[in-house]
């Protein structure tokens, strides 16, 4: 698990103000319905072929990975983090392409948190691929890291 405690003053807010669902086999379940932001922890056993508009696949190798994402919608970060668990569903953000395809391990929210902020926190770690989850952001190189533990 990656120790956001020993980042920076942001990562000490972001601790601070976070909530850590780890471990936790129901993390649509745990999650308030509320507005906010999450990094998903994802686990991938087998390359897996992603696709980003216009692009040609590209491979992703088996490792972990952190995803910054948002739930302003109807339902929150509760059914939001839920779709993100469930197998079987029609692929409709780039992020669903690794969700089917990966296991879902552990997620951080932040209660009206922004994702974009969550990406600039953890823009220090390697980015496997550039644009991924982050097409409609000028901001943020990707949305999509590896994460620092295996």
């Amino acid at each position: 698990m990656f120790d956001f405690r020993s980042r920076s003053i942001k990562l000490n807010r972001f601790v601070r103000d976070s909530v850590s669902l780890r471990g936790n086999t129901h993390i649509g379940d745990a999650a308030p319905s509320a507005r906010g932001a999450y990094i998903l922890e994802i686990d991938l056993a087998q390359v897996a072929m992603v696709t980003i508009a216009r692009r040609p696949p590209q491979a992703l190798a088996p490792e972990r990975y952190l995803y910054c994402g948002s739930a302003n919608g109807p339902g929150g970060l509760k059914s939001r983090l839920a779709r993100h668990m469930r197998k079987g569903k029609s692929v409709h953000w780039q992020i669903d392409q690794l969700t089917e395809r990966g296991a879902v391990t552990g997620a951080w929210i932040v209660r009206n948190g922004r994702e974009c902020d969550l990406a600039a926190m953890l823009a220090p770690l390697p980015m496997p691929i550039p644009g991924f989850g982050s097409s409609d952001c000028v901001r943020c190189r990707s949305h999509l890291l590896y994460s620092p533990v295996k």
